[in-house]
């Protein structure tokens, strides 16, 4: 049976555990992503809304009602509305560039500049472990043995 000391350690392990993992930067920078992606989505959508919209449907003419087509003529129920679409592709590369531009692109030359200064940036600039480098001799040493016993 276990002592009541014991399970309290036990629980508080759990919340130890759980609270390492929230305080990771990865968990926090992606709660303020999400958050601000939701604020962002709602301003390109806005944009779209009133002012691509309004451009592409009067491209459907002055009484027209947009960029689209009646399936059915008449049936306002089978019109196919071309002009939702661009406006969505609108949408899209939008925010697909600002996302790019504003924090992906920093991003990269961020991870970029602290590679530089760690000395990581080339494979080959990076050292190699001791043990893998005594290896390698070694697996080296024991090629040119082989290659020696098999000439005439």
């Amino acid at each position: 049976m276990t002592s009541p000391r014991s399970r309290p350690k036990g629980l508080f392990t759990v919340f130890k555990g759980f609270k390492d993992f929230i305080l990771r930067g990865n968990v926090i920078e992606l709660a303020i992503a999400v958050v601000i992606g939701g604020a962002f989505t709602a301003l390109v959508a806005a944009v779209t809304k009133n002012i691509v919209m309004p451009v592409v449907a009067a491209t459907g003419g002055v009484d027209g009602i947009g960029l689209g087509f009646h399936v059915l003529p008449g049936n306002d129920n089978t019109f196919v509305d071309l002009g939702a679409v661009v406006t969505a592709a609108v949408t899209f590369l939008i925010t697909a560039g600002v996302v790019y531009f504003i924090f992906v692109l920093p991003m990269n030359k961020a991870h970029q500049l602290i590679k530089h200064r760690v000395g990581a940036g080339d494979p080959e600039e990076t050292p190699v472990p001791v043990d893998t480098a005594l290896l390698t001799e070694m697996r080296d040493l024991l090629r040119e043995m082989n290659e020696r016993s098999l000439r005439p």
